[in-house]
């Protein structure tokens, strides 16, 4: 399949497009992915110059030549963004995908880890193409969820209900962790009134 036909595929019969993906190697899976993800950091990158010119020339001053430092500012910032959304978004799919393999292979999916880096490039369909825009991006978010859990589903040929258990676990437990990590960072910050201060009085 082209990369058209995938992308159709992935956003509207997610299920019969990975069904007729499951003779594709690692390296269309990835190829695929690494084209999608360059459009995400493009748009965002690309919003991301014209926010910091906007910015600039909104804090312009008379003699200050703020909108030509915009001007020539936000182009760098684009670029390194852009270079560090592709660096970050490759590493974080591997990791991603292996973290949900062990569930995946918990639950009964004896295909691979490749075929769960391929649920997860593919899955992130969705996310790529529409994550940037404002409201519309939640939506394609939980698209891309729902479509990485057909993934799972199909490519390892596991029931639904294990392969959302499978999904949803991997998702959830480094959610608890950072929430208990946050917690208890919270916990340690001195409360109002506490410690000393102005106004703190230090009896005998």
């Amino acid at each position: 399949m082209s990369i058209g036909e995938r992308l159709k595929g992935f956003l509207f019969s997610p299920s019969e497009t990975f069904d007729n993906s499951k003779d594709d190697t690692i390296g269309d899976a990835f190829k695929y992915f690494v084209v999608i993800l360059m459009i995400y950091a493009l748009i965002i990158s690309v919003l991301i110059a014209v926010a910091f010119s906007l910015f600039a020339s909104m804090l312009g001053m008379p003699g200050v030549p703020m909108m030509a430092l915009g001007a020539a500012m936000g182009p760098l910032f684009a670029v390194g963004f852009f270079i560090l959304m592709l660096v970050s978004g490759i590493i974080g799919v591997f990791i991603g995908g292996l973290w949900l393999h062990i569930w995946v292979y918990l639950f009964g999916g004896r295909e691979g880890v490749e075929e769960t880096l391929k649920a997860v490039m593919y899955g992130a369909t969705p996310g790529c193409l529409f994550g940037w825009i404002p409201l519309v991006g939640i939506l394609a978010l939980i698209w891309a969820l729902i479509v990485e859990i057909i993934g799972v589903r199909q490519l390892h040929e596991l029931s639904t209900g294990k392969a959302v258990l499978a999904v949803i676990i991997a998702i959830a437990i480094p959610l608890i962790i950072y929430a208990v990590i946050i917690a208890a960072f919270i916990a340690t910050m001195p409360g109002p009134g506490l410690g000393p201060g102005p106004g703190h009085m230090i009896r005998p």
